[in-house]
Parts: structure tokens; C-alpha cells; sequence
């Protein structure tokens, strides 16, 4: 993604060898820009941004606890908690998506 190699020139982390290509620098999945002298041309690009989200589909929910559980000790296993509907879990795993 083109916002992954939005990084400071200063921040850059070198992801290649000196005289890389554009194209072989891309091929090996770093970002290149050569409109900075004196710095890393072909670079590490940022991390993909992710946060944790609790699905709002019940068809969809994977199962974190036991028939009973309690919300408790759900959110202490670290999964989300929703009471209804039947026949569903209500304690279940987060998803995962990119921002």
C-alpha cells in the first residue's frame, strides 16, 4: 500500500544494497524513493496498522469459552462477551482488520 512507504527520510530503514533497483527494491516488497540523497533509497515499509474488533455478525463468531461461561472470565481470556442470540457463541474471538 502506498501509505506503508510514507516514512520520514530520517526514519527509513534500509532494505536493500547500494545501486538496487526501483524495480527489484518493489519485487522484494520495500519502498523505493530516490528523491533524498544520503539516505536509505529502497526501505522497509511501515507495519500495517491493525486493531482488534468484536464481529457483528453472530454467524461468524468463533467459539473462546464453554456453555456457561461467565462474562468475566470471557473478557479475562481476552474475547468478547454478547449475550444473545441463541444457539450462537456469546463468548467469542476478536477479528483482526487493517485501519
Amino acid at each position: 500500500a502506498k501509505c506503508q512507504c510514507k516514512v520520514l527520510p530520517r526514519e527509513r530503514t534500509n532494505c536493500g544494497y547500494p545501486g538496487i533497483s526501483a524495480a527489484e527494491c518493489k519485487k522484494i516488497g520495500c519502498c523505493f524513493n530516490a528523491s533524498t540523497p544520503s539516505i536509505p533509497w529502497c526501505y522497509k515499509p511501515k507495519q500495517k496498522k491493525v486493531k482488534k474488533v468484536c464481529p457483528n455478525d453472530p454467524y461468524i463468531r468463533i467459539n473462546c469459552g464453554y456453555p456457561g461461561i461467565q462474562p468475566r472470565e470471557c473478557t479475562k481470556r481476552g474475547c468478547c462477551f454478547r449475550a444473545h442470540p441463541a444457539g450462537v457463541p456469546w463468548c467469542f474471538y476478536h477479528r483482526v482488520t487493517e485501519e
